[in-house]
C-alpha cells in the first residue's frame, strides 16, 4: 500500500474518496429494508459498520476476497425474534463481528423468573450520537466511525457503550475501542463476548486456526471426539453439528494475545489481537455444517456456559455504579507467506513462555 505523503496524495487525486471513504447508507430491500450502516473503504480493505446493530461489522473483504460469515437469514434489520430465547437464531446473521452481552452471553436461560436471551440484547441495539469522519492526521488519512449504544430498563440497568472503529489509509488494520459505563446507581452484571465470524472463501479446507494455546477443552460431549482437530478446517458436511472449544491462551507480560485464521492457498489470513486481562476467556466456535460453514473466534470476559454458570459459582462479573471499563481489539489482514509464517511463529513462541 502507498506510503506517499499528504501532499503527494493530494497531487494524485481530485478527491480522497477515489481511494478512501466513509459513506452512510440505508438498505432498501428484503429483511434489511431500512437498516442503516456506514460503508468504509480503505484502499483494498472494505467493511460495513451496522449503525442499527450496535455498530457491529457486517461485510468485510480485502482485495475482493470475502472474509466474513453471513448466516442463512442474510442481512437483516431489527425483528421480533431479536431477544426471544433461542428464536434469536433467526436474527443472528453473523457478519465479521457481533457483540454479545450484557446480562447474558451464549445460550438463553431463565433465572428467578426472568428470561435472558441468547447472546443478550446489545447486538441488536441501534447506536445513537453517531459520527462518521474521514480526515488527515498529519500524513495519515483516517477513517473513523463512533457512537453510543445503551442497554437500559425502567427500574433496571443503564449500561452505555461508547464505541470507536478506526482504520488508516495504507494500513491493513481496523481498531475497535469500547468503553462501557454503568450509569445506574447499583452494581450491574457486565458479561461481554466479541463474536468474530470467518466464512468462505477465506474459510476452506486449506485454512487453519492459529492460537498460542496452553490448554484446550471441549465444551460438551459432542465436541470431545474432535478435540485433536480443533485447528483444522474440513469441507462442509451435511447436518454436521457445531463444535465449541475452550482455549487458555498464552499472553505476553502485558497480557496481550491473539487469534488468527490463515489460508496458505489464498496467501491471506486475519488476526485478532486483544488483552487477556480484560478478556480472559477465549472460545472457538467451529461449524463445518453445509450451509452453516463458519469459524468463530470469541474473546470474552465470561464463560461460554453463560449467566447460570457464573451465578452458581458466585463470580458474575459486576461493574460498580458510574464505573467504566475499556476493551480494545485490533483486526489485522495477513497478506502473503511472510505474514502467515510470522503469526504462526509468534503463536509457537508465546505458547512456550
Amino acid at each position: 500500500m502507498t506510503t506517499l505523503s499528504k501532499r503527494d496524495m493530494l497531487a494524485r487525486m481530485g478527491s480522497m474518496q477515489q481511494l478512501a471513504s466513509v459513506r452512510p447508507l440505508t438498505y432498501r430491500e428484503g429483511k434489511a429494508d431500512g437498516l442503516t450502516a456506514y460503508a468504509v473503504r480503505n484502499g483494498p480493505l472494505a467493511f460495513d459498520v451496522l449503525a442499527d446493530k450496535g455498530l457491529d461489522i457486517g461485510d468485510f473483504s480485502y482485495r475482493g476476497v470475502g472474509f466474513n460469515f453471513l448466516s442463512k437469514p442474510g442481512l437483516i434489520g431489527r425483528t421480533a425474534y431479536d431477544t426471544h430465547g433461542a428464536e434469536a437464531q433467526r436474527s443472528i446473521m453473523g457478519g465479521m463481528l457481533f457483540t454479545a452481552g450484557y446480562e447474558n452471553i451464549c445460550a438463553p436461560c431463565t433465572l428467578d423468573g426472568k428470561d435472558y436471551p441468547m447472546h443478550g440484547r446489545i447486538r441488536t441495539t441501534p447506536a445513537e450520537h453517531r459520527s462518521a469522519d474521514a480526515f488527515w492526521d498529519g500524513d495519515d488519512y483516517v477513517m473513523r466511525v463512533s457512537g453510543e449504544i445503551r442497554e437500559a430498563e425502567l427500574f433496571g440497568e443503564n449500561l452505555v457503550l461508547r464505541r470507536l472503529i478506526e482504520t488508516r489509509l495504507g494500513e491493513r488494520i481496523v481498531r475497535i475501542v469500547d468503553e462501557v459505563e454503568n450509569q445506574a446507581f447499583r452494581p450491574e452484571p457486565l458479561m461481554l463476548l466479541y463474536h468474530f465470524n470467518v466464512g468462505h472463501p477465506l474459510l476452506s479446507e486449506a485454512a487453519r486456526l492459529v492460537l498460542p494455546t496452553l490448554d484446550t477443552r471441549p465444551r460438551d460431549e459432542t465436541s470431545r471426539p474432535h478435540l485433536d482437530d480443533w485447528a483444522s478446517v474440513a469441507a462442509p458436511s451435511e447436518n454436521e453439528p457445531e463444535y465449541v472449544f475452550l482455549h487458555e491462551l498464552a499472553a505476553d507480560a502485558a497480557g496481550n494475545t491473539f487469534a488468527a485464521l490463515v489460508n496458505p492457498e489464498l496467501k491471506l489470513g486475519v488476526r485478532l489481537d486483544f488483552n487477556r486481562k480484560a478478556l480472559p476467556y477465549f472460545m472457538q466456535w467451529k461449524s463445518m455444517a453445509a450451509g452453516d460453514y463458519a469459524m468463530g473466534l470469541e474473546p470474552a470476559n465470561s464463560s461460554v456456559y453463560g449467566r447460570p454458570h457464573h451465578v452458581s459459582a458466585g463470580d458474575l462479573h459486576m461493574l460498580p455504579p458510574q464505573a467504566k471499563e475499556t476493551f480494545e481489539l485490533t483486526i489485522t489482514i495477513l497478506d502473503g507467506d511472510e505474514d502467515i509464517d510470522r503469526v504462526q511463529n509468534e503463536a509457537r513462541r508465546l505458547s512456550r513462555r
